[in-house]
C-alpha cells in the first residue's frame, strides 16, 4: 500500500485489513498482487464476480463498446446498450421462467434495490410494517438497515430503525422456534399487537448471516402464508442470485414466485455496479420520476450484463455444473468437519456458497488468516464471525476447486494446532 493511501483513507475499510496486499490484476479465479504472488479467490467480490475476474468474452464486449464511443452515462434515457440488456434478460431469464416482471433500475447497488422494493411494497399496500428475519442482511442505507439483523451494522445508523417486525429464520435456535407458526398465530390474534404487514423480505440463503439455507418447504410455506394474507413477498437475491445456488434465481427450487425480487452483484457479470428491482407488472404503480437516481443507466454494466446472460444462460449447462459441484463441496467439507470435530460444529450451503461453522469465532478468523498466508482468499460471516465462508466463482475449474479445498484443509490444521 502506498504511503498516501495508508494515511488518507478512512478507518471504515474492512477487506484490506484481512488481506493487506495491493492487488494489481485478476483473471478467472486468480488475483495477483504487486509482488507477483497469485491468490486463488474463493471470495469473488462477495459474489459480485460469479463468472470470475475479467472473463474474456465479457471483457471483449466491454472494450468493443468503449472503443466505439458507446454512451457511458444516460440516467434512464433509452440507449442501445440498455435495450439490448433488457431484451436479453427477457429472453434468457424472464420468459423461460414465465415471470411477468417489470424491471426497475433503482441505482447501482444492492441496497438501492432493497430500498426501492420496500418503498414500492408500502406504496402498493398502503401499509408500513415489513417482516424481516433474524440473521438477515439487506444493505447499509436506512431502510435496508431496518430489516437487517446484525446489531453492529444497525448501530451505525445513528437514528431509530423502525417499522419492522423481526421473526426467527428457518433453523433459528436449533429449529426450536418456528417463525412462520409465530407469524401465522400473531396475524390470527387481534390482540397480538401485529398489524398486517406490507411485505415480508427474505434471503433464501443468508450469506452475511453465516450461510444459512432455508429449507425449500419453509420457503414455500412462507410464500403461501403471504399469498393468503395479501402480504407482498420480497426475495433479496442480491448475493444468491445469478446462479450462485444453481438456477438463475435462488428461489426456483422452492417453486416460489416472489412479488418482488432484488438483484445486484453479479447481474452485470463483470463486477460493474448495477442493480435491478423486479416486480409483478400489476405492482407497477410508480409515477414517472417518483423513485430516481443519477446512476440508474450504467451502460458499461448493461453491455457486460447482456454478454453474461448470452454466454452463461443460453442453456442449463452452468446450472448443472454448479449442482454437481454442490455435491463435491458437501462431501469434501463434510470430511473436513469430521476431521476437526469438535472445533467444527457445522457445514452448510447450497450450490457454490458454503459455510464452515466453528465453535470458537477466533478459530474461524485464524483459518481465514492461515488460508490467506497460503494464497487462498476466504472470509468470515455469521453473528459472531464464526463461519468461514466460501464463494468460489461459478467458472472455477475442478482443479481449482480441489486446490482451494486442499489449502483450506492445511489452513484448518495449522489453526487448530496453533
Amino acid at each position: 500500500m502506498s504511503a498516501a493511501a495508508s494515511t488518507i483513507e478512512s478507518e471504515v475499510r474492512t477487506y484490506s485489513r484481512s488481506w493487506p496486499v495491493v492487488f494489481v490484476s485478476g483473471r478467472g479465479s486468480r488475483l495477483h498482487d504487486d509482488r507477483g504472488r497469485a491468490y486463488l479467490d474463493f471470495f469473488t467480490g462477495a459474489s459480485a464476480l460469479n463468472y470470475g475476474h475479467n472473463h474474456p468474452v465479457l471483457k471483449r464486449a466491454l472494450l468493443d463498446y468503449l472503443e466505439g464511443d458507446g454512451v457511458t452515462h444516460s440516467l434512464d434515457m433509452f440507449t442501445s446498450a440498455r435495450s439490448a440488456f433488457l431484451a436479453e434478460l427477457d429472453a434468457r431469464v424472464l420468459r423461460p421462467r414465465h415471470l411477468d416482471y417489470r424491471v426497475q433500475f433503482p441505482g447501482p447497488t444492492g441496497t438501492n434495490s432493497v430500498e426501492a422494493a420496500l418503498k414500492l411494497a408500502r406504496k402498493v399496500t398502503g401499509r408500513q410494517t415489513v417482516v424481516a428475519f433474524t440473521g438477515a442482511f439487506h444493505g447499509m442505507s436506512l431502510g435496508a438497515l431496518a430489516v437487517t439483523g446484525n446489531a453492529g451494522k444497525r448501530a451505525g445508523a445513528g437514528v431509530p430503525l423502525g417499522a419492522t417486525w423481526r421473526l426467527p429464520y428457518d433453523g433459528f435456535a436449533g429449529g426450536d422456534v418456528c417463525g412462520l407458526t409465530l407469524l401465522r398465530t400473531m396475524l390470527d390474534d387481534s390482540s397480538s399487537g401485529m398489524d398486517l404487514p406490507a411485505a415480508v423480505i427474505v434471503e433464501t440463503v443468508q450469506g452475511e448471516g453465516g450461510v444459512n439455507p432455508a429449507r425449500f418447504t419453509w420457503l414455500a410455506d412462507l410464500a403461501d402464508l403471504c399469498r393468503s394474507r395479501g402480504i407482498l413477498l420480497i426475495v433479496d437475491d442480491i448475493q444468491m442470485g445469478c446462479g450462485r445456488t444453481g438456477p438463475f434465481f435462488s428461489f426456483e427450487g422452492a417453486g416460489v414466485v416472489p412479488d418482488i425480487v432484488c438483484l445486484s452483484k453479479s447481474i452485470s457479470g463483470y463486477g460493474l455496479p448495477m442493480a435491478l428491482t423486479l416486480f409483478r407488472s400489476e405492482l407497477d404503480v410508480w409515477q414517472p420520476g417518483e423513485h430516481n437516481g443519477t446512476f440508474r443507466g450504467h451502460n458499461p454494466a448493461f453491455v457486460t450484463g447482456r454478454a453474461a446472460l448470452e454466454e452463461f444462460w443460453a442453456d442449463d449447462m452452468l446450472e448443472k455444473q454448479t449442482r454437481v459441484r454442490e455435491l463435491l463441496m458437501r462431501e469434501h467439507l463434510g470430511a473436513l468437519a469430521r476431521e476437526h470435530a469438535p472445533h467444527v460444529v457445522d457445514v452448510r450451503g447450497r450450490g457454490l456458497v458454503w459455510g464452515v461453522g466453528f465453535a470458537d469465532p477466533r478459530l474461524a478468523r485464524a483459518v481465514a488468516d492461515e488460508a490467506f498466508a497460503r494464497g487462498l482468499l476466504v472470509e468470515t460471516a455469521g453473528s459472531r464471525d464464526e463461519v468461514v465462508k466460501l464463494l468460489p466463482a461459478l467458472t472455477t475449474t475442478d482443479d481449482e476447486l480441489a486446490e482451494g479445498l486442499d489449502v483450506l484443509r492445511a489452513a484448518m490444521l495449522a489453526a487448530v494446532r496453533a
